[in-house]
């Protein structure tokens, strides 16, 4: 069972002795949110709780504690040993939003699990708040948690898809100096200082106009590019820490908010994902940024409706906007951390 709800809803609410009063044999699963999603419909404020019964497949849960984003590596390999197995099909994760690193988590999941399988999922979110996000595994939720889910057996379908639809410009430039998630020098220079140079007149509107400006990243030369979101700016330093890795000798891309591209990109992973069922799906979860949340605005609600255009009213979809999304980029890749990103995972059983 899934519980998706806003943070300071979860805090005053006995979310989990309700669940649980009413579900007594269910892996009960609840974290906060940047907003919820049920069907059509985009919510704040509220709690939507989603009942999933399968048949034919096997389930196994995990809740790992962490303090900060230092363990992240060590807390994915603990979720790779928990969940492994020869009949693992896929792996569900809700993170904590703000003491995760989830590059480190994802890669310790890459490296240590006997197979490639799809690992989907997001991190917990807070509103626009940015102050704490929460997760539990059959109880209240609390900061700190990991939550992996293992699905197992062979006649469970899962189909994935995630896509940005941002607009890139200027030219690729090399990370010259960093430390893990927080980036100095872009082409020997003072990355803040590069970052206004090209936002211009946004330069002012800084760090809120971040959200409208991310990075494109790609970790080597052969690597996809994946969207990196800004969390905060050091004037002091003239350093920006991102929502996920931007090792040393990374390429990076400036880019731009294009609404109805994003809008678009919601279909386009919606598309992805049934492509690779070949099927309907009997349940969609969409996972998409706060980021692209608060650039949308009033036109939010549209690339839920995308993505419904495209799955038709059979699947019921669920979901919730996030701090990072959780999936490969591509059919048969490994899982990455994602920011700005709409991800879409749906499943069906043969």
């Amino acid at each position: 069972m899934l519980a998706f709800g806003e943070r300071k809803l979860l805090e005053t609410e006995n979310v989990y002795d309700y669940l649980r009063e009413l579900y007594p044999a269910a892996d009960i699963i609840i974290n906060s949110t940047s907003g919820e999603i049920y069907q059509n419909q985009i919510n704040d404020d509220s709690i939507v709780v989603t009942a999933i019964e399968f048949e034919k497949t096997n389930i196994r849960t995990v809740q790992i504690d962490i303090n900060n984003y230092t363990e992240s590596y060590q807390a994915g390999l603990q979720m790779a040993m928990a969940l492994d197995a020869d009949n693992l099909s896929g792996i569900f994760i809700i993170s904590d939003g703000g003491r995760v690193n989830g590059s480190d988590l994802t890669e310790a999941l890459n490296q240590h699990l006997k197979r490639n399988v799809p690992i989907t999922g997001g991190l917990a979110g807070d509103a626009a708040r940015f102050e704490k996000t929460l997760v539990g595994l059959n109880q209240n939720p609390t900061v700190g948690k990991i939550v992996g889910v293992g699905l197992y057996g062979n006649q469970l379908r899962i189909g994935h898809g995630s896509v940005g639809g941002w607009d890139v410009f200027g030219p690729e430039r090399e990370v010259t100096q960093s430390e893990y998630n927080v980036l100095f020098q872009i082409d020997n220079q003072e990355a803040l200082d590069l970052y206004k140079a090209y936002l211009g007149k946004y330069a002012d509107r800084l760090p809120g106009a971040a959200l409208l400006f991310p990075l494109s990243m790609r970790a080597t030369a052969d690597s996809q590019p994946l969207v990196r979101t800004i969390l905060s700016i050091d004037e002091i330093t003239k350093s920006m820490t991102f929502a996920g890795d931007m090792p040393k000798g990374a390429l990076v891309r400036f880019m731009t908010a294009n609404l109805d591209r994003l809008v678009d990109a919601s279909a386009t992973a919606a598309n992805t994902s049934l492509t690779q069922l070949g099927f309907t799906p009997e349940l969609a979860i969409l996972i998409s940024c706060v980021g692209r949340k608060l650039v949308l605005g009033q036109r939010t609600e549209e690339e839920v409706e995308a993505a419904r255009e495209i799955f038709g009213d059979k699947p019921v979809m669920t979901g919730f906007y996030s701090y990072g999304e959780i999936s490969p980029l591509t059919p048969n890749a490994q899982c990455e951390l994602h920011n700005q990103t709409m991800t879409v995972t749906v499943f069906s059983e043969n």
